[in-house]
């Protein structure tokens, strides 16, 4: 094999190592967080609580396309944070830095390693057919989601 065709022929080999690279860099990239949500009407309250005359909506549970070490999560009425950057939250975590991995929650349910951000304040009570706001953080990533939920029957 001459000098000219072993350079050209590692030339071509380079060459499509190079554009098999790139055209799947995306196994290089992160995979971004997805959130998807579920009202449950048949779901009850966690033994030892009753339920609170004052709450009119279904629950809803939100999944997670993987398991996360979550640090905040926030829940805001939708149309507060289209007219206001600083919205008032109805459900805010924060963790310090031992959060476990979560794949799924229920909103205003307790999740080992996060706290509420205000100490002492207890999730608001979601309104039927109203649009709500989530925000999910990592140390790395973020996602946001728009739910709403229905009345109880």
């Amino acid at each position: 094999m001459s000098k000219t065709k072993f350079l050209l022929t590692t030339l071509l080999i380079v060459g499509l190592g190079a554009l098999c690279l790139y055209l799947n860099r995306d196994w290089f990239a992160k995979k971004p967080i997805q959130i998807s949500h579920r009202v449950s009407p048949w779901l009850r309250p966690a033994p030892g609580r009753r339920a609170n005359p004052l709450d009119k909506a279904n629950p809803v549970v939100f999944s997670l396309n993987g398991f996360y070490k979550l640090t905040e999560i926030k829940v805001v009425i939708a149309a507060d944070l289209a007219t206001n950057k600083y919205a008032h939250p109805l459900w805010h975590l924060v963790s310090d830095s031992n959060s476990v991995f979560t794949a799924s929650f229920g909103y205003g349910e307790r999740i080992r390693g996060l706290r509420p951000a205000d100490k002492g304040a207890t999730p608001d009570f979601l309104e039927p057919e109203v649009k709500y706001h989530l925000t999910v953080k990592t140390a790395d990533a973020q996602a946001e989601h728009e739910f709403s939920t229905t009345a109880k029957q």
